[in-house]
């Protein structure tokens, strides 16, 4: 299915990144397979998944090469020569047009052994090319900025209307006009437009629009916490509403009842952003909240997650086995759907049939067999698994164990030479085996089909431009949790501070794991039926680190702060 990484030989770029000291041998083979089975640069892959500084990459490359580096941000927009390269071009291969010459393009590019990018540019534009280097984080950001400044199709701000924007309907299923005159104004389209916009730009995972009795609020979902960004009018809240229904072909004269629905919003040509809609009643009108879905996260690969070497080692090998089930557990938003889609996506190849069940599906993954789950047509998740095992499947994946029949037929599916992969909503690892129990399910069955139980959290990230080191007392930090070891060994600990590039301190997130994988004394313990405090317990005696275990290992590598670990990881 994939190469083993044993038997690659480093050359190159990638022995250059280890000579320099960048990387280390296993890191770097690791980056060079994914790489590779992601079709991207081995720069760009590193970048993305934050394994060594970009800057020192590109000057690792620039010495390997013999070149200079050029520091994009004395290059504007507007400055570069509009539409000589197509954006298909321009996405495809990680490179910038920055200045033209005669005859001549000058093109930036992070990685220079891209010869392929120069070669087709320069046979779809009949110029000569260059290559200028440059830092892979700021080409990327350079090339955003760029097809933004010429990409017409977003539109403005203050136009009536956003120009690309498709909406497509939940599971609604009459055939009724819907009557939009009420939301026919064009401010109403252009506030709701500009909300979408402005989430999607800073980085949200959810929009609020919440109506109350003498006030309506907007809130955004960054990094894990909610903050208000509008309040328009109390008296818009009606209007403000519907015009979301609509985007979601919702029903807009049904106030009484929930409904789900989506919306597709067209950002560029090559560019679309989903987003999952739930209305609720409320004492006051509708509660409207937003899920953005970005299909990208789960392409990052695994190494971007979180995991800890042994974890990720754990997650792979039990990935790599014919049979069984591996479950994810958290709460709502911990992160359980990525987890799941980057495993399927490392199994997706062409010899692999993956079949998932969920309500709904969030992330779209080409050569995965994706179904919704539809209860008011008897299209539930047990019918789903029963007919995935009339399909000749290797992969099975179901979005939550809800219920016994459910539980059963996929713990069946699992024991008969199928992987399996699912969540449930529990929060620790021993407490997943003790809810399957509680459901019914016979503890023989959980200890011959589990075989990886992994409970998460996301916690943010501290901004690396402008985190501050603090000192904080050793009996402080032994209360805290950290080992004596730890201490002597000695780390710095670190505070948010807060600046231009992040949001109070913190820039994006990174999950905090649990992994337990099930051995002959676990699978003993469960079949005696012993309580989740016992089996806790003999994972820990058994090296399996607990959530607040991982998460003090994030503080002591400087990833995020005590105040976060405290706030995500409480006891």
């Amino acid at each position: 299915m994939s190469t083993n990484k044993s038997n690659i030989t480093l050359t190159g770029l990638a022995r250059r990144f280890v000579d320099d000291g960048l990387l280390d041998e296993s890191t770097a083979k690791d980056a060079f397979l994914q790489a590779s089975q992601n079709r991207i640069p081995l720069i760009t892959y590193l970048t993305q998944n934050n394994l060594a500084d970009s800057s020192k990459l590109a000057f690792s490359a620039a010495m390997e090469f013999g070149v200079s580096v050029l520091d994009l941000s004395a290059f504007l927009p507007e400055m570069m020569p509009e539409k000589v390269v197509d954006e298909k071009l321009v996405r495809k291969h990680n490179a910038l047009p920055l200045y033209k010459r005669g005859n001549r393009l000058f093109i930036a590019v992070s990685d220079p052994t891209n010869i392929q990018a120069l070669d087709e540019i320069k046979f779809n534009t009949g110029l000569s090319t260059d290559a200028i280097l440059v830092d892979d984080a700021k080409l990327r950001e350079a090339i955003d900025k760029y097809l933004e400044s010429q990409d017409t199709s977003m539109g403005d701000l203050d136009d009536s209307d956003l120009e690309g924007v498709e909406t497509e309907g939940g599971e609604q299923e009459d055939d009724g006009a819907v009557v939009t005159s009420e939301v026919d104004d064009a401010p109403i389209v252009k506030y709701v437009n500009k909300m979408l916009l402005d989430a999607i730009r800073g980085g949200a995972s959810d929009i609020h629009f919440e109506p109350y009795e003498k006030v309506y609020r907007v809130r955004y979902r960054t990094d894990g916490i909610l903050k208000e960004v509008s309040r328009p009018s109390i008296k818009l809240a009606p209007k403000i509403s519907a015009r979301v229904k609509i985007m979601a072909q919702l029903d807009i004269s049904e106030r009484r009842v929930p409904q789900d629905g989506r919306i597709k919003m067209k950002l560029s040509k090559t560019k679309a952003i989903d987003f999952r809609v739930n209305t609720l009643p409320t004492l006051w009108g509708e509660k409207i909240v937003l899920r953005i879905l970005d299909p990208s996260q789960a392409k990052l690969g695994i190494d971007v997650l979180g995991y800890e070497a042994d974890q990720k080692e754990m997650y792979m090998d039990a990935l790599k086995q014919p049979q069984g089930m591996i479950l994810v557990t958290g709460p709502t938003g911990s992160g359980k759907t990525v987890s799941l889609y980057t495993g399927l996506n490392i199994l997706n190849t062409p010899d692999i049939n993956i079949s998932t069940a969920e309500d709904p599906a969030e992330i779209n993954l080409e050569g995965i067999n994706q179904v919704n789950v539809n209860n008011r047509v008897g299209l539930g998740f047990a019918e789903a698994l029963r007919a995935f095992l009339r399909q000749d499947p290797d992969v099975i994946m179901v979005g939550e164990i809800r219920d016994l029949e459910t539980a059963n037929i996929a713990i069946k599916a699992a024991q008969t030479g199928h992987l399996v992969l699912s969540t449930l909503h529990t929060n620790s690892a021993a407490e997943t085996l003790t809810r399957m129990m509680n459901m019914g399910v016979p503890s023989f069955n959980i200890a011959t089909s589990v075989s990886l139980i992994i409970a998460q959290r996301l916690g943010r990230r501290l901004c690396s431009a402008c985190k501050q080191p603090f000192d904080v007392p050793k009996e402080v930090l032994v209360e805290e949790g950290f080992t004596q070891e730890q201490i002597d060994t000695g780390f710095t600990l670190y505070r948010p501070k807060g600046c231009d590039k992040c949001n109070g301190g913190y820039k994006g997130r990174v999950g905090i794991y649990e992994v337990v994988k099930i051995t002959d004394e676990l699978a003993n313990m469960i079949m005696e039926e012993a309580s989740s405090i016992k089996i806790a317990r003999q994972a820990q005696a058994e090296g399996f680190r607990n959530l607040r275990q991982s998460a003090l290992m994030k503080v002591i590598e400087g990833v995020t702060s005590l105040e976060e670990a405290n706030r995500v990881t409480k006891d």
